[in-house]
């Protein structure tokens, strides 16, 4: 599989797309207003200790406090980390903006041994300081989620502060080469001075680069623990690297073909990066000079576009409905214009198969996270639900963050989690319509028309007598002009006091105006209660 990096650098925005087979699969945005936080490291106060629910809020100087988990405090004993080598979650090509794992109540991430969680109010008292790391961006109504345990990630490892284990990454296959990797790290790692997990891209490399950034890493840490003797809470005491270096350490290995950027300075930065670390990739970072812009060269904004759309056509002619929603994203397959020749089986089977490959690349498009509900065309036959659940599954195994997809549900759909750390390019790109609210959705002109026709009844039966202007978006003035020419003088009648109609394109479309014409005051609020 060919795959390629394009970075293209802005004053105001650092875009980069992921593409695999000449194909869009990730996107990834860095602005100054909207800086990724997971991964920088506060020092923070704590606001709140909430026994009830085994955490605590933290103010590290952000917009909302923090939200700190019990299971966040664990750290595993020694004899524990011995042999957890194979369970270890971090994976070499995870951005280094990945989340703690999901734990249960008893501090467990399902894989890891770990120790059992300490008593919340045992552990942190209000007004405490305490070192955190963000390990999930504020998203929607909530703050950052924070964990006091602190890893600095390098290209090769991963430094973990107060652990004690050393962990190869799962995706090192040869159990030769990660017993070699693991002694190497045991062999250089001074005693109690902290655990390593040592990466994929680590495979082949020399001690020497080992210990020089093993180092470096320990160094980064030293600093700083010296930081927070001066500071005061809350405060920031270590950025996590930007968007396009962390990128480049984390990503960008012999798997990658090119790297294309169409920044001269951020091309140097690049190259100069490499040098230390992996100066055999240089000839593979090229800088686009071309006037054409470079995402146009291979005609991806078009597809940027469409990551907004609700509807994502498929090849063979189905397609995709992708809806959002505060608890869950659904996604619903339709089989559209493809009706195929005979066996609806077959037409069926093939329009599921096509979906279950765009499902996984929207869902990193997008960067969607949380539970996902996929419902696919029903098939009768479960060798053939099987078949989708686990084309899914190969694709979603490309995906850098973590994913799970369950087994087909009795009513025919797939749910899916995904790691979630910020808000995806819907949330962070887009806001709620003025109008709708968020819903997509306004009231018809007859709605409003009625609406308004009880507000003025209410004036009526209130005694009033005053003359009234009914102020109206135009297209629910041209409903009226078109559909109920004599609504006027009916209400009047009823009423007992003049009115008069006028359109005023300054109104929303659901919206109308009752205004007392003598004194020209707005009495809408007082009468229009539905």
């Amino acid at each position: 599989m060919k795959r390629e990096i394009l970075i293209n650098a802005a004053p105001r925005e650092t875009r980069i797309a992921i593409l695999e087979d000449g194909k869009l699969v990730e996107l990834l945005a860095d602005r100054p207003d909207n800086r990724r936080m997971v991964g920088d490291i506060y020092l923070g106060r704590v606001d709140a200790v909430l026994p009830g629910i085994q955490a605590a809020f933290v103010d590290i100087g952000t917009e909302k406090s923090a939200f700190l988990h019990a299971s966040d405090l664990v750290r595993e004993t020694a004899d524990e980390a011995e042999d957890e080598d194979e369970d270890e979650e971090e994976d070499d090509e995870d951005e280094r903006d990945e989340p703690v794992e999901k734990k249960n109540g008893n501090g467990h991430s399902g894989n890891g041994r770990r120790a059992k969680a300490p008593l919340i109010q045992e552990a942190l008292k209000r007004g405490q300081e305490i070192l955190v790391q963000i390990s999930k961006e504020p998203i929607s109504t909530k703050g950052p989620r924070v964990t006091a345990q602190i890893s600095l990630a390098g290209r090769f490892l991963v430094y973990i502060p107060d652990s004690s284990k050393v962990g190869v990454s799962r995706k090192i296959g040869s159990s030769p080469e990660r017993a070699r990797l693991k002694e190497q790290v045991q062999s250089i790692l001074p005693d109690k001075s902290g655990g390593v997990i040592v990466r994929t891209v680590s495979e082949d490399v020399t001690p020497e680069m080992l210990q020089r950034e093993l180092n470096s890493l320990m160094s980064q840490w030293k600093k700083i623990k010296r930081k927070t003797h001066f500071q005061k809470a809350p405060s920031l005491v270590n950025r996590e690297s930007g968007l396009t270096r962390g990128l480049v350490r984390d990503i960008f290995s012999d798997k990658v073909d090119s790297l294309a950027v169409d920044s001269k300075q951020v091309y140097n930065e690049i190259v100069g990066y490499l040098k230390d670390i992996a100066p055999e990739l240089i000839e593979r970072v090229k800088l686009h000079e071309s006037q054409v812009p470079l995402f146009d060269t291979v005609g991806i904004e078009s597809e940027i576009r469409d990551i907004f759309k609700r509807r994502c056509d498929l090849p063979s002619g189905g397609y995709l409905i992708i809806e959002p929603t505060e608890a869950l994203v659904s996604i619903d397959v339709n089989s559209g214009r493809y009706t195929g020749k005979k066996d609806p089986e077959k037409t069926v089977l093939r329009t599921n198969m096509e979906a279950a490959q765009e499902v996984a690349r929207q869902l990193r498009l997008r960067d969607v996270g949380g539970i996902i509900v996929s419902d696919f065309i029903d098939m009768e036959t479960k060798a053939n639900r099987d078949r989708v659940l686990q084309e899914l599954r190969q694709h979603l195994s490309r995906d850098r963050a973590r994913t799970k997809a369950f087994a087909v549900s009795d009513l025919g759909l797939i749910e899916m989690t995904r790691q979630r750390v910020r808000q995806s390019h819907y949330q962070s790109s887009t806001e709620a319509c003025p109008t709708c609210n968020g819903t997509g959705r306004v009231l018809t002109p007859e709605t409003i028309v009625r609406r308004m026709e009880r507000s003025v009844k209410r004036m009526a039966v209130e005694g009033r007598r005053d003359n009234l202007l009914v102020k109206l978006h135009p297209d629910v003035a041209m409903y009226v002009l078109e559909q109920e020419r004599d609504l006027a003088q009916k209400l009047q009648k009823a009423a007992n006091f003049s009115l008069e109609f006028r359109d005023d394109p300054l109104l929303k479309p659901d919206e109308f105006k009752l205004v007392v014409k003598a004194q020209g005051r707005d009495v809408t609020q007082q009468y229009a209660i539905a």
